[in-house]
């Protein structure tokens, strides 16, 4: 297994680093990475301090600091070191000061200003955790998205993760011998979705966080032939409600989240468009 020292340096919070960092080592394998994290660089005797440990565990480092001169001086240390210096945001916003005709404004964390957009996402994550699991189903009108599914489908994670892209979102388990509340039913406002997965999928997971409680494994909540009797009901419950509905099996919660998404703007009839 090859070892690699990361440094991450930004002028901000280092967020938008971290999930480039992120996406890219996703696509390699065997690699053990020994991330160093280095937000807030402002000063010259910061970035100091930060060099004196590039030099000692060299590596790759990934960059994002508007102030010329503090930029200038680490590229410089690093070409000495014979280390590689990457901005990843310099083609993207090459590409928009071509296209804008201006240049981008040299202002640290610019994009983290508490705007509405932020105030948005708030309220969308005190919502979500509000009404998740069913609670406070006399206000599920005022969400965007309602998950529906049986136990151990997904429901909660996928709901936090749209919450953080600030869709409010409850969502309800369904459960045989517990009907939903009739609300669910005649909703106007919020997209409900099924969600479903296999019932092996399924099993596993049950199983795995019986263990993790450390409960017996052999339950009717984890028996082959109650699942898919549970599953069934879900299913043929989304299908006479002509709600979309995906399968959650082989899908991470990013991906369950944009499909989710995709049908929110389908139904508004909309493209995404930023800052409308």
């Amino acid at each position: 297994m090859k070892r690699l020292h990361l440094h991450l340096l930004s002028d901000s919070t280092g967020e938008t680093l971290e999930n480039i960092a992120k996406a890219a080592l996703a696509q390699y394998d065997d690699v053990e990475t020994v991330r160093h994290f280095w937000p807030m660089v402002r000063t010259e005797a910061h970035l100091e301090r930060i060099l004196q440990e590039i030099a000692q565990n060299p590596g790759l480092v990934i960059f994002t600091l508007v102030n010329p001169a503090t930029r200038r001086n680490l590229e410089q240390r690093c070409r000495a070191l014979g280390l590689p210096a990457v901005a990843p945001l310099d083609p993207v916003n090459d590409a928009l000061s071509g296209l804008l005709g201006q240049q981008a404004k040299a202002r640290p964390g610019r994009q983290h200003v508490l705007d509405a957009a932020y105030f948005a996402r708030v309220d969308a994550i005190q919502f979500t955790i509000a009404h998740d699991d069913g609670i406070a189903w006399e206000e599920w009108e005022e969400a965007d998205i309602v998950l529906a599914g049986v136990s151990r489908s997904s429901k909660t994670p996928t709901s936090i993760y749209l919450a953080n892209r600030s869709y409010k979102t409850a969502n309800i388990p369904i459960v045989v011998e517990s009907p939903p509340p009739p609300a669910l039913f005649s909703l106007k406002n919020p997209l409900v979705v099924g969600l479903t997965t296999s019932a092996d999928r399924l099993i596993q997971v049950r199983r795995n966080r019986l263990l993790s409680l450390g409960q017996a494994p052999q339950t009717p909540y984890v028996d082959e032939d109650a699942v898919t009797k549970e599953l069934a009901f879900a299913r043929r419950m989304f299908a006479d409600n002509g709600w979309p509905v995906i399968d959650v099996t082989r899908r991470s919660i990013e991906e369950t989240a944009a499909a989710i998404i995709a049908l929110v703007n389908e139904r508004r009839g909309e493209r995404v468009i930023d800052g409308e």
